[in-house]
């Protein structure tokens, strides 16, 4: 596991490999984010972007999503994969909006992951980029890049997220996530990391790591 210092230097060295991060799904309010974080399981940013603007278009707001029939909502959403599900959970997260929350997506953690489809990741999301909140957002990119610096031994996303809360500073947690997303994508890739380029070889604790 590394020491303050460490984990300092990994922030600073990824903070200097990727200073303006963002998400990278394109959204005009906290609505379109949501419903943009729930098409992104199992789906790339740049496939749900190709989708969403004729999704928003046709249902600006929840109360237009939570009425549309699920078939017509797969329609515009058929190319993310998992398209009957995505339906419904879109559907019925934007219904719960609508009767429970006036259409205005809550900002709290526990009201976001009591909407359908909604879980931590997707929550801590919206919290961040929607909203300015502090947190840490922990996907496929985060767990493996995660484990593999030593920031963690855990393999659930709800232990890494604790842990990296408790070990990195407050004040990075919003960007670490994103810079680590990019950094995964870029790098430290799941089936073949470009460890010759890292900028976090030396503190790297990968076992399988290449020269």
């Amino acid at each position: 596991m590394k020491n303050k210092q460490q984990i300092l230097r990994i922030c600073e060295i990824l903070r200097s490999a990727y200073p303006d991060v963002k998400t990278q799904l394109l959204h005009r309010n906290p609505y379109e984010l949501l419903i943009s974080t729930i098409l992104s399981a199992q789906c790339t940013d740049r496939q749900v972007n190709a989708v969403t603007p004729a999704l928003f278009t046709a249902f600006p707001t929840p109360a237009a999503l939570a009425e549309a029939p699920v078939r017509k909502i797969e329609g515009f959403i058929r190319s993310t994969g998992f398209f009957h599900n995505k339906a419904k959970n879109i559907k019925a997260c934007a219904a719960d909006l609508a009767t429970r929350h006036g259409g205005v997506v809550p900002d709290r953690l526990e009201a976001l992951t009591a909407l359908p489809g909604v879980g931590r990741k997707t929550a801590n999301v919206v919290r961040s980029a929607a909203f300015g909140q502090r947190a840490v957002v922990v996907d496929t990119h985060v767990k493996r890049i995660s484990r593999r610096l030593g920031l963690t031994r855990q393999e659930d996303p709800v232990k890494i997220e604790f842990e990296l809360m408790e070990t990195v500073p407050e004040a990075e947690w919003n960007d670490l996530g994103l810079r680590m997303i990019y950094f995964g994508r870029q790098i430290c890739r799941a089936r073949k990391p470009d460890c010759p380029n890292c900028p976090l070889f030396d503190l790297c604790d990968y076992p399988e790591k290449t020269v």
